[in-house]
């Protein structure tokens, strides 16, 4: 796979990939540009065409056009390679000494549902009742049915199947993209049908169709496949991450016909996932673009619950959750969307801390003046508490929950309900905060190209040529003006300000770990001299 990074390397120029994405402009041998998580007031995103690496100074990010696609899109290495050797022209099937069969398998798969989406296209221009129901009924525009590329399945046995076969896919091929039911005949009749497009390039990986005119399921959509899994799939993605980037927040809806409303009203922001529970991938891919997650669930049964798993979910993977109040008498988005575009426009913005919107949901459900409504209160508080990384936060709710009980912190304490979904782990190290390292950048920068300023420094040096090239670029945007003895000056006040951080990020780390072993007490002593002994230096 080396080879294959190597040859779009080769072809695709850093400065094109970035240019993509952001403005650039010549400074002097390298080109400079704002950088695209919106962090910075004035342009500090560099660009070295020479050496073919980037480094954003103000969200401390860099690397190559492979880490870019990766950062700027939200992806895995994977998918910014699939989409990079896409631009470059190259094939990664002959650089891979994998299953080439199964390669080929899933090319037949996405020219079998290209074509399949096209057929339902075709469809729907030609069924005038069905296009009364998408533009009347559903309130979509043109343009957001060509954006989504919304078609209808005909409510026939085998008419997709007959068109697929003439075209010179067998029966397998079909089953295989997951568009046949278990008789061998069309898996989609008489539905109204959305494609499921993969977030890194585009290309359709799935369904969903959803009945028109009486009939269940409401919504159907594409069985796990080769391409498709629903527990990493973002509905919407595909349409939202380039909103998401340059608006720097995410909205969650339930429902997919509420992701395509809130598109179309201007809140582009928002993706869904689709028919299934959220998952751990699901939020790692959104994290990836931005740390502003917004939920928009129903204050009901359903929706509480969802919230619930979505914090905990959140809490192990150490994201910060919001929820957006205030639908007024709609259900859901889509249906406040009906009503007034404007009404969604200033609900996303009206947005809580995910704890506080939950806790109050219980409040207004539970008798708080009699036991059992406090138990179950409590309950549902100190296990969603539980899942709070920040100690002060959670000593916030700890005692907004006491006082609404009118017991004390202790009390709660003592309840320990704070058990955990069993798939996830906690997290097992720390992540250093991006003034450690930004500090370790500017160290190991000055170390590496600075001569005798660096010497004394003790910080791990890479050996990867493209990280190398990274430090040459910040020591010189930053450094290499200063004279001997201003430079001597400035890292004496690096490796003081880095050693005060790395103190505190050991801090957090102990602090994570005496959490997880409340029941060993003389290892949660040991811990606590190390602590003792660090807050001293």
């Amino acid at each position: 796979m080396n080879d294959a990074k190597e040859e779009i390397r080769a072809r695709l120029a850093v400065e094109d990939v970035v240019g993509q994405y952001i403005e650039l402009k010549k400074a002097g041998r390298n080109l400079k540009g704002r950088s695209p998580w919106g962090v910075d007031k004035t342009p500090s995103f560099m660009v070295s065409p020479e050496k073919g690496i980037w480094h954003d100074f103000s969200a401390n990010k860099g690397g190559d056009i492979f880490t870019f696609v990766m950062e700027v899109e939200g992806i895995s290495f994977r998918e910014a390679l699939e989409k990079l050797a896409a631009q470059a022209g190259v094939t990664l099937e002959k650089y891979t000494g994998g299953d080439k069969k199964v390669a080929a398998r899933k090319a037949r798969m996405r020219e079998c549902l290209e074509l399949a989406c096209k057929y339902y296209q075709v469809c729907l221009a030609r069924n005038r009742k069905v296009c009364e129901y998408v533009f009347y009924k559903r309130g979509l525009n043109k343009a957001t049915v060509k954006e989504f590329r919304i078609g209808y399945a005909p409510n026939t046995k085998t008419a997709l199947k007959d068109f697929l076969k003439k075209k010179g896919f067998s029966e397998k091929e079909m089953n295989d993209a997951g568009l046949l039911n278990q008789y061998g005949g069309d898996l989609f009749r008489g539905r109204m049908m959305v494609p499921f497009m993969e977030a890194a390039t585009g290309a359709i990986i799935g369904f969903t169709g959803r009945v028109v005119g009486e009939g269940e399921p409401k919504y159907l959509n594409t069985p796990e496949t080769l391409l498709f899994n629903k527990g990493r799939f973002v509905f919407g993605l595909a349409r939202a991450k380039e909103a998401v980037r340059k608006n720097n927040f995410v909205v969650i809806v339930e429902g997919n016909m509420d992701v395509i409303s809130s598109h179309q009203a201007g809140v582009k922001e928002a993706v869904a996932t689709s028919g299934t529970a959220m998952t751990e991938m699901h939020l790692k891919a959104l994290s990836r673009l931005t740390s502003d997650i917004r939920l928009a669930y129903d204050g009901d049964a359903a929706g509480r619950k969802a919230a619930e798993r979505a914090i905990m979910l959140a809490g192990g993977l150490g994201i910060d959750l919001s929820v957006i109040a205030g639908y007024g008498e709609a259900k859901d988005p889509d249906e406040l969307i009906q009503q007034d575009p404007k009404l969604w426009q200033e609900a996303v913005e009206n947005y809580v801390p995910a704890v506080e919107w939950l806790l109050k949901q219980y409040e207004e459900t539970l008798d708080l003046t009699m036991a059992p409504g406090k138990r179950e209160y409590s309950d549902v508080a100190m296990r969603v508490i539980g899942f709070l990384q920040d100690a002060v936060e959670r000593k916030h709710y700890e005692q907004l929950v006491a006082k609404k009980l009118d017991v004390t912190v202790e009390d709660l304490r003592k309840k320990k309900v704070t058990e955990r979904p069993r798939h996830l782990k906690k997290p097992k190290t720390v992540v250093k905060s991006e003034i450690l390292k930004g500090l370790e950048d500017d160290l190991a920068a000055i170390v590496t190209f600075g001569g005798v300023a660096g010497k004394g420094i003790k910080i791990d040096l890479p050996e990867d040529e493209t990280r190398l090239d990274e430090l040459e670029m910040i020591f010189e945007t930053k450094y290499a003006k200063m004279d001997t003895v201003t430079l001597a000056e400035e890292v004496k006040g690096l490796w003081e300000r880095y050693k005060k951080e790395d103190v505190k990020r050991q801090i957090k780390k102990l602090q994570e770990e005496l959490k997880a072993t409340e029941d060993d007490e003389e290892r949660q002593e040991k811990i606590l001299r190390e602590i003792m002994a660090l807050r001293r230096e």
